[in-house]
């Protein structure tokens, strides 16, 4: 969401908060495109991006003007670069669910790496075994 720039951290967000919409959704599907060429948007409401070893949906939802766009991690590998570099060509920020604060790509990918390696413990290894 175009977040205000005042905002140091989410609790700093008002409550009567509300965003401008981030544009058409063609526009945005353009951009996402330049950052990741091979997303695939055959559905223009809920677009997959397949990396190295993780994949990120992008929800758009039905609107022709996108309100926000949240983005479904899910894999391993490291996602967060990319996800940083997705939020400048997009001029917007993101909160990052897992820490409930604003996407930052150093503490992203710590906080994914803590997820994986409990994800790994629990499942008793990468492969599941």
């Amino acid at each position: 969401m175009k977040f205000p720039a005042t905002a140091q951290r989410v609790a700093d967000i008002p409550e009567d908060f509300q965003p401008a919409p981030l544009g058409a959704r063609a526009d945005l599907i353009m951009q996402i495109r330049e950052v990741l060429p091979e997303a695939d948007f055959s559905n223009s409401e809920w677009g997959v991006f397949e990396g190295d070893g993780f994949s990120i949906e992008f929800q758009m939802g039905d609107e022709d003007f996108c309100q926000s766009i949240m983005l479904l991690v899910r894999g391993g590998g490291t996602p967060a670069p990319l996800i940083g570099a997705l939020l400048d060509r997009l001029k917007v920020r993101g909160i990052d669910c897992q820490r409930s604060e604003f996407f930052d790509v150093e503490a992203a990918r710590a906080s994914f790496g803590s997820w994986q390696r409990y994800r790994d413990q629990i499942l008793g290894g990468k492969d599941g075994k």
